[in-house]
């Protein structure tokens, strides 16, 4: 039997509708992975989680403690995990420490809230003096290179060398210094809704070859960016961020440098490194053929090569 005026069938389309769209939004629905099992999979030692300027940082301190010293600076949405095979190599000869940046990886997210390039920089300093390290060569990718160049002008005498991986800094066509970027709402929407396919997708342009990207890889991601607060502060960083021009402060950097950079990057390009050599008084450019924006992760042993010999002079 069914209502006056309606149909068995309308009810039972109706039915599957709702149930369709009930499925889609489990499916899309991204929770939070608990602190303790994401800790049981990728943190190396309970020493590793320090207290560094009011907030609770997840460090990698490895190699000879006498070795001059090299830190490792990750991209948005990443983690000290990037550098695991950069890593490896280096701690044969040199100290390396890197870190999971606030609200990223393992680090729990900034009490403070701050998520701009200048927070960034006073937690570089605090680590650097909480673990006694006077000066040391800087090695940055995308924001990570933005805050190493920051670092540089900046605090010149604390950096022996630098490495800057498709650095952010410069605007992008259409953009203007000194605003704030609009973020899309379905960005703001990864805060409920993360999908691994969805994430899969959207990893997929920082590699030359998509192919290189790895299960592990995908599966680390998807972890590491679900732990509490980290999309909350992800959002948090997008919005706080103001580019302002780089010319005035990389006008500033002293650093022999090193610009590293994927000839197939489709998220900063090749052009931008013209950017950079203009500026900075003492750079050169290395390009990586068929290579994009991550080479740590796409081409580990290719990318360090020239790292490595750049360090040695």
């Amino acid at each position: 039997m069914s209502l006056p005026g309606t149909g068995s069938f309308g009810w039972t389309a109706a039915g599957i509708l709702l149930a369709a769209l009930a499925g889609v939004g489990l499916w899309l629905w991204t929770p939070d992975k608990s602190r303790a099992e994401l800790e049981a999979r990728y943190l190396d030692a309970p020493a590793d989680l320090m207290e560094v300027a009011g907030l609770r940082l997840h460090v990698r301190d490895r190699g000879p403690r006498d070795a001059p010293a090299i830190i490792l600076l990750h991209g948005f949405g990443s983690s000290l995990h990037t550098w695991e095979p950069w890593a490896r190599d280096l701690s044969a000869d040199y100290r390396v420490i890197r870190f999971d940046l606030p609200g990223s990886g393992l680090s729990e997210p900034d009490p403070t809230g701050d998520y701009t390039i200048g927070r960034s920089m006073e937690i570089l300093q605090a680590l650097m003096d909480r673990i006694g390290i006077g000066r040391a060569s800087l090695v940055g990718n995308s924001l990570g290179g933005r805050i190493a160049w920051n670092f540089a002008s900046r605090s010149p005498e604390r950096v022996e060398k630098l490495v800057l991986i498709s650095p952010d800094g410069f605007a992008s066509p259409g953009e203007e210094y000194g605003r704030r970027v609009e973020i899309p709402l379905p960005l703001k929407l990864m805060r409920y809704a993360l999908p691994r396919i969805l994430l899969s997708m959207n990893l997929a342009p920082a590699y030359g070859d998509p192919g290189r990207m790895t299960d592990a890889y995908l599966d680390r991601y998807h972890d590491l960016i679900r732990a509490p607060g980290v999309r909350d502060a992800m959002i948090a960083r997008m919005e706080q961020a103001i580019r302002e021009d780089p010319v005035p402060l990389l006008r500033l950097v002293r650093a022999p440098t090193l610009l590293l950079w994927g000839e197939k990057d489709a998220l900063i390009p090749l052009t931008n490194a013209e950017d950079y050599l203009r500026v900075l008084p003492r750079a050169t450019l290395v390009r990586l053929p068929g290579i994009g924006h991550v080479p740590q992760e796409e081409a580990p042993a290719a990318s360090l090569e020239p790292v490595k010999a750049f360090l040695a002079r």
